[in-house]
């Protein structure tokens, strides 16, 4: 008896550890690279092959549903105007058939938040909605590794 426990102690549990650290997805993989390098590069043409046929866009004060060519557009003339820096994803949630991502755009213009909502259409990942705004200085704190992150609350 003893001995099985033993066994379960040093061989199973060691084994189960390793597994769930395997199989645990980091940010960058529960996200297409496609979509987070796109918002790294400014890349609108890249980005677009990630856009649902319809998506929900808001690029600051600007709201509505536009074409996946009409977003297109959009997200071009806002690169544009605010041409990026770097683009950390900060988080996921939602299981993989419908995850809500959040991430922080710097550009040569100031920082931005951007969240979307990917769902899975025929297996592939789409965003359905894609929201960019402005982040106010005053609310973002630095942490030990010099970036910009929003406090939790």
């Amino acid at each position: 008896m003893m001995r099985t426990r033993n066994y379960h102690i040093m061989f199973i549990f060691p084994l189960a550890l390793m597994f769930a650290v395997l199989t645990g997805s980091s940010l960058s993989a529960q996200i297409p690279e496609g979509i987070t390098g796109s918002f790294s590069k400014g890349n609108s043409r890249e980005l677009s092959r990630y856009f649902n046929d319809n998506i929900e866009l808001v690029v600051l004060n600007n709201e509505n549903v536009y074409s996946k060519s009409q977003a297109e557009l959009i997200i071009r003339n806002f690169f544009s105007e605010n041409k990026p820096i770097g683009f950390e994803l900060l988080h996921t949630v939602g299981p993989q058939a419908s995850r809500f991502a959040i991430g922080n755009l710097k550009t040569e213009n100031g920082d931005y938040r951007v969240s979307f909502l990917l769902k899975l259409k025929d297996s592939l990942p789409l965003i359905h909605l894609l929201r960019i705004e402005r982040v106010e200085g005053a609310m973002l704190t630095n942490d030990k590794n010099g970036s910009n992150r929003m406090p939790l609350l």
